[in-house]
């Protein structure tokens, strides 16, 4: 207890430090500026440690392994984030564009894997990096799909049109099965171990998950529904989210998953069952999952800064991290121009081209993929393994702050090309 007040104090103070700042002087999207400046607070002190005590980056960094973002997130978190996230989504949103989300959550995510893993196969060759197909392929699951966290924190904040966010986030909420689903494949390759095949990993993985976050929800909600008690509402709600992500990580389902379908059902009976609500009820739960929403994500991203300094331990860092990042977005561009091909009709007024644009650009990767990467450790020598963790960690950084600070701009001159194509 006294190491985890200890890990809050420090990282909250830094939330408060680096948020200060940027609201008065950098003036920075909120994550994206605790990201940034957390990784450069992190080298610097590596390298004055470094420099002071005459140890190697190695020792330091061995040493200094003290935030666990993997048992953070996965562990911890991640239900209460991704409710937060969905919860002000309806289900009549996602029938309205259930083709859309679902080629891009399934079809898009799996291509994305596949087209990465044979890319970074086929360069590790050209590089000399002892690595096989299975471990690539287990790689390009790590960085597939997109970031839930990302997507409602950052993208939100641009002034995207309603429906084509609606699809950005509805991707990134429901893509995270599918990529669990294909990194049990894969590391079930990698391991030499048995393994179920995708198709049914997968139906285990999502529709059981619906299945529980459907029944948890039903009984919860009507607790929710007769309580006058505002903060008994909020408990609820809490309940809810928890106990589905818990039976589903026993049963083996994806709790991730589970908690989407939580938060959509949860607002979507809000909004049919409780619209003659007392006010102080309604005011009172959006107020609460909009502040634990960016208390958690602000912890996250400050945990994801320092921890960045690990991709020092990766062998010709600067080399692969640029390898990394550009196969990427190439795996991510085609897998969006194929899945185009199945996607039907795209709203606002996008054609494919400029849809496949915004998308690439768009696709930020976040702390689940970190926590994935982190689990391979075992599963492949400790070289690999950096390369793995170094990869991501170059991925999620030039997502998040690269391609997150630039986003607005490539929206904004995207958005004239549609308007001016619209009026010709």
């Amino acid at each position: 207890m006294e190491n985890f007040l200890v890990i809050f104090v420090v990282l909250i103070s830094l939330v408060c430090l680096f948020g200060f700042f940027n609201e008065k002087v950098s003036k920075f999207t909120h994550e994206i500026a605790l990201m940034l400046f957390s990784a450069v607070a992190g080298i610097f002190l590596l390298v004055t440690v470094t420099f002071t005590r005459g140890t190697s980056v190695g020792d330091v960094l061995e040493k200094a392994n003290f935030l666990n973002i993997e048992g953070f997130l996965v562990d911890g978190v991640l239900s209460f984030m991704l409710f937060a996230g969905a919860c002000h989504m309806k289900l009549s949103d996602f029938r309205k564009f259930s083709r859309q989300v679902s080629v891009l959550a399934f079809v898009c995510t799996l291509l994305g894997a596949a087209f990465y893993g044979l890319l970074f196969y086929g360069a590790g060759l050209l590089l000399g990096l002892p690595v096989s197909l299975p471990v690539c392929l287990m790689f390009g699951s790590i960085v597939a799909p997109t970031d839930p966290i990302a997507a409602t924190s950052i993208l939100g904040k641009f002034g995207l049109p309603k429906n084509i966010s609606f699809l950005i986030q509805g991707e990134s909420l429901f893509n995270d099965g599918v990529g669990v689903a294909l990194f049990v494949c894969f590391s079930g390759l990698v391991t030499a171990t048995s393994s179920a095949g995708f198709v049914s990993v997968m139906l285990q993985e999502i529709f059981g998950a619906v299945a529980v976050g459907v029944a948890v929800t039903a009984v919860c909600f009507l607790m929710y529904r007769y309580t006058k008690n505002a903060a008994l509402g909020i408990f609820v709600s809490l309940m809810n989210v928890s106990l589905a992500y818990v039976i589903c990580e026993w049963l083996g389902f994806s709790g991730a998953i589970a908690s989407v379908v939580c938060g959509i059902l949860f607002s979507t009976l809000r909004s049919r069952c409780c619209a003659q609500d007392i006010p102080e009820k309604a005011q009172l739960f959006d107020s609460f999952w909009e502040t634990i929403d960016m208390l958690l994500n602000s912890l996250l991203y400050v945990m994801l800064g320092l921890t960045f300094v690990h991709i020092l331990q990766m062998e010709h860092v600067i080399l692969v991290s640029l390898v990394a990042i550009v196969i990427n977005l190439i795996a991510r561009f085609g897998s969006l121009s194929v899945s185009s091909l199945m996607i039907g009709k795209i709203p606002d007024g996008y054609n494919k081209l400029n849809f496949i644009k915004l998308l690439t650009w768009g696709g930020l990767r976040g702390g689940l993929s970190v926590a994935l990467a982190l689990s391979t450790k075992g599963m492949v020598p400790e070289n690999i393994y950096y390369v793995i963790l170094g990869g991501t960690y170059a991925i999620v950084f030039f997502t998040t702050v690269i391609q997150g600070m630039t986003m607005r701009p490539v929206y904004q001159r995207i958005s004239r090309s549609v308007l001016k194509k619209n009026q010709t």
